[in-house]
């Protein structure tokens, strides 16, 4: 063995050993631990032996005959205060009274009395654990002639083992909510936070569940026996003296009420003020959906839902249904048309139903109904399963119908290809479909304003949220508190995006006269839109067609891949239109317009291309509808 080697192994040696002295002291030193903590653990349960030996015997605040209270109250108070220090918890037992007052009163221990054993033939799924030892611990109390509550028996015996201190807050007697808890847990509830969440935070806020004064039961019943005073109302009752108070505190609030013959409450619709001025301003399309249930009773749920100028959901009122016929919804039509001050939209999206149709017809006769274009597609997956399986060719297919047809014969002539190559000429659903093809196919729709709205998902979106807070075992009044937290939700939301348009400024991907004028006027999220048709332009290409009188005709394809839109342009008043219809169907400039307007020099984006509802200032000022009358 060198140097070397021996210098290596001397080296290591004395670390192995060191090593194993180390864990030996670590095994001590825990076992001395443990032993501290177990004697630890023996003394403080002889401290609070000792502590509730002391509470008993020893207890110099204790009731004493002759004592006087001013009123049965106080006495009890006094009663359950000492009961609390000793350990156990208090019941009130038997009383006497005269004409309503309490002539005589005894509170007992809780343990008083015994179990009562009931005959039964069948044996009992469950066996309540027996609570009751006969316990002779109590204080009586008479009324005397100064009008006071003397003490005139006192039992400080119990024949049972008192709880420690640090149970004592789990004693029946001991456990009570204060007001301001009472507030705390309102406002949670409200809120939609859980029951044990909301008890988990105030335990925190507490110190410790042990010094909260109730247990999570407590805050359950609580809550149970506040929703019940509002179901002995019933219904009907707590719905009017909701929509009462909301016209206290906003006199503006609407809301009406259908009855039937027997005087029960079928219909219900309500908007309060901001709902109102809302519409006021963005009213000019409506999505409208019922697909969601209410309560017990299965009510559909009907939300008026708009879009405001940061492309929001906002909400211009909402109605509760009995059913949904043709009379129930005429009643609705009319009576959210009566609140609006009988403005009617100019689009309102729905879903494809026979009674609805019916009565938008008869009650918004200027309206252009259209259908949503997710339920035509659910619809198609149901009717047409078979083919959307088993071919990806039928699903583009109809796309094309629904979507990219610029003129009605080019629908018709696709429809009709789409028919024989999938042999689905005799389909009835398909034959229906057709027959309201103005309300879906986009060919027929891009000459009208939808604030780029194709289907009534802002309205399922809505139903989503409530659906978060919402059980069917709610009654309305529970139903009327979480829509409330839902609607002030999403105006927060406007009041946030409002905030960041006044704090900051889009970027632009190029210095152009034409985006600085955009970003001044757009809010960030139409802007986002009008500067990505923008940004087109590069790669598109312009060619001249015609020229009739003061009228020049192009042609615009963008990046040599689709066929190109027509764009006409008048010298006589600049204006500029497009065969593929965004800004009627928008009210945002397409690329292929803004290429044209490009070609002739203009820089500057005319206030005729700029609808008020998209503005930042959307809501200041005058607000006019899409014809320019004022509202």
């Amino acid at each position: 063995m060198d140097d070397n080697t021996f210098k290596s192994q001397s080296f290591f040696q004395p670390c192995r050993r060191l090593e194993f002295d180390v864990e030996i002291y670590n095994q001590e030193a825990s076992k001395q631990i443990e032993d501290q903590e177990a004697g630890q653990q023996i003394e403080d349960q002889e401290a609070e032996q000792d502590a509730l030996v002391n509470a008993y015997e020893k207890f110099d605040e204790q009731p004493k005959v002759g004592m006087e209270f001013t009123s049965d109250e106080s006495a009890y108070e006094y009663y359950n205060s000492y009961a609390g220090k000793i350990g156990f918890s208090v019941r009130k037992d038997w009383v006497r009274k005269s004409d309503g007052v309490i002539l005589q009163r005894r509170f007992c221990c809780s343990k008083e009395g015994r179990k009562y054993e009931k005959k039964q033939i069948n044996q009992p799924k469950f066996n309540r654990p027996i609570t009751r030892t006969e316990c002779q611990a109590s204080m009586s109390l008479k009324l005397q002639a100064n009008g006071k509550y003397c003490v005139t028996g006192f039992v400080a015996e119990h024949n049972h083992e008192v709880v420690s201190p640090s149970k004592v807050h789990m004693l029946r007697s001991q456990r009570g909510m204060t007001d301001v808890q009472k507030a705390q847990a309102d406002m949670a509830d409200d809120s939609g936070i859980t029951p044990k969440a909301t008890v988990d935070y105030l335990s925190k806020q507490y110190g410790g569940r042990e010094n909260l004064g109730f247990l999570p039961i407590d805050y359950k019943n609580y809550l149970r026996k506040k929703r019940m005073k509002t179901m002995e109302k019933g219904d009907a009752g707590a719905v009017l003296e909701y929509f009462q108070k909301m016209q206290v505190e906003d006199p503006s609030f609407f809301y009406a009420i259908q009855v039937d013959e027997d005087d029960q409450i079928t219909n219900m619709f309500w908007a309060d003020a901001k709902s109102i001025m809302d519409y006021g301003i963005f009213g000019d399309v409506v999505c409208f959906d019922t697909t969601y249930r209410v309560n017990s009773y299965g009510r559909p749920f009907a939300p008026f839902i708009g879009v405001n100028h940061h492309k929001q959901t906002i909400i211009f009122g909402a109605a509760l249904l009995y059913d949904e016929t043709i009379e129930s919804f005429k009643w609705l039509f009319q009576t959210f048309l009566s609140a609006m001050s009988g403005k009617q939209p100019i689009t309102i999206l729905t879903d494809q139903d026979a009674a609805m149709a019916n009565a938008i017809a008869s009650v918004m006769p200027e309206s252009y109904h259209r259908l949503c274009i997710w339920h035509i597609y659910q619809n198609a997956a149901k009717h047409l399963n078979h083919l959307f399986k088993g071919s990806k060719g039928f699903e583009i297919d109809f796309g094309k119908c629904v979507y990219d047809c610029e003129r009605e014969e080019d629908f018709m002539t696709a429809w009709n290809v789409m028919l024989e190559k999938y042999d689905l000429v005799q389909n009835k659903w398909l034959h229906d479909l057709f027959k309201v093809r103005e309300k879906w196919t986009l060919v027929y729709g891009r000459n009208t304003f939808c604030a780029d709205m194709k289907s009534t998902q802002r309205s399922e979106s809505m139903n989503s949220l409530l659906k978060k807070y919402l059980k069917c075992k709610h009654n309305l009044l529970r139903f009327f508190t979480q829509y409330e937290r839902v609607v002030a939700d999403r105006r927060y939301q406007e009041s946030m995006a409002d905030f960041r348009v006044r704090q900051s400024t889009p970027v632009m991907f190029v210095d152009a006269n034409m985006l600085k004028e955009a970003a001044k006027v757009y809010t960030p999220e139409v802007f986002d839109i009008f500067q990505n048709e923008y940004k087109k332009i590069l790669n598109a290409a312009i060619y001249k067609c015609g020229e009739f009188d003061t009228v020049m005709e192009f042609q615009v394809i963008y990046n040599n891949k689709d066929e190109g839109r027509t764009v006409r342009f008048d010298s006589l008043d600049s204006s500029v239109t497009c065969s593929c219809k965004k800004f009627e169907f928008v009210e945002i400039l397409c690329s292929h317009a803004l290429k044209v307007l490009d070609y002739y020099n203009i820089k500057v984006l005319h206030p005729r291309y700029v609808l008020k509802r998209w503005q930042r200032d959307a809501k200041v000022g005058v607000a006019r509808d899409h014809n320019g009358s004022r509202i």
